[in-house]
């Protein structure tokens, strides 16, 4: 079958690849979507993943179909919908450095548990929407890192995929009031669409001086004014701008949350955030939040389907995978094989 691999450094391809035989405790899926992440990009820009390098299986947002169970394998059935933990996979992350990856019209499972890699859904559910389950995980563990409780404000940097699902965790979790702000208009658009509270243009505006208006003002803890009235700010955005302005705006003992990447190191003077005694905590991949993030999809799948900016038949993964890769060219790029 073919498979798209990174086949060198800024190269990727499809290849023919051999599929294991299923054995008795394994589940095979035929991949019906994958969506594209950035992390593809990056793989690709540097040649793939050791021990793998030059040959890194690529995809690792899959929803898929059951098509043979082993005889001794429980919890799913042929025809089955499923999303996937691609964490949880015996031969390695699926699409991240593993064996396998969901860019590809078959994946193995081998030695399924019920309830570990896979979580069967609605059928009814599209294709594309299903498959973002795990790019909104992503999302939803930096919601669980920060702490969000009903009737705080929050603040959302990023109205990319990331920032418009933690924006719906944060609705999910009863946030009050969430401000999701961003460059790009078109971006933002979608924002409200899903059902922000209300956005901020950062280009055009004094971000501060809105989130003054939008959540009142506050404090440090010494007294000081200027502060914005925001409980919790989520950076998705992965600017050294963004943590300058969470930082500047930062009431005391607000709560910052950073699930972006940032490609280079940010100075932050310290001493001048002493007063605000401010939680900063980073979050990374879904420890527990493959699946959580499963019913609010299934719940809200018009919702998530606003996230997808573009899709594309699976001959045009490649095309694919250069539209994710070009900086503005998309939000979210999902591949649909028939």
């Amino acid at each position: 079958m073919r498979s798209v691999h990174v086949t060198g450094q800024g190269t990727a391809d499809w290849v023919e690849v051999d599929l294991p035989p299923t054995g008795p405790r394994d589940v095979l899926l035929r991949i019906r979507a994958c969506g594209i992440c950035g992390s593809d990009a990056l793989y690709t820009r540097v040649g793939g993943i050791p021990p793998r390098q030059g040959a890194t299986p690529l995809g690792h947002e899959p929803a898929a179909e059951v098509v043979e169970v082993g005889e001794e394998t429980s919890g799913v059935e042929v025809g089955d919908h499923v999303v996937v933990d691609t964490m949880a996979f015996a031969d390695g992350l699926l699409g991240s450095g593993g064996a396998q990856g969901a860019l590809t019209e078959l994946v193995l499972v081998r030695d399924h548990v019920p309830g570990r890699q896979l979580r069967v859904i609605p059928k009814d559910i599209p294709w594309h929407v299903a498959a973002l389950n795990e790019p909104m995980a992503v999302a939803h563990h930096a919601v669980n890192r920060s702490g969000a409780a009903p009737g705080q404000r929050a603040v959302v940097f990023g109205a990319g995929p990331i920032g418009l699902g933690a924006t719906l965790s944060l609705q999910a979790k009863g946030v009050e009031h969430v401000v999701v702000v961003d460059v790009q208009e078109r971006r933002l658009e979608v924002a409200r669409e899903i059902g922000a509270d209300a956005v901020i243009n950062s280009a055009e505006e004094d971000v501060i001086a809105r989130l003054l208006a939008l959540h009142g003002a506050a404090t440090d803890a010494l007294g000081h004014p200027g502060r914005a009235g925001s409980d919790v700010y989520i950076d998705a955005a992965g600017a050294p701008a963004v943590l300058r302005t969470a930082l500047a705006a930062a009431k005391h003992r607000a709560v910052l949350t950073i699930p972006a990447v940032h490609a280079a190191p940010v100075d932050i003077d310290f001493g001048a955030l002493l007063a605000t005694e401010i939680d900063i905590r980073t979050s990374m991949g879904y420890p527990t939040e493959i699946f959580e993030v499963t019913d609010a999809i299934i719940e809200n799948s018009e919702k998530y389907a606003k996230i997808v900016s573009h899709t594309f038949p699976a001959d045009q993964a490649l095309e694919a995978l250069e539209l994710a890769a070009t900086p503005g060219g998309a939000d979210k790029v999902v591949v649909v094989f028939d």
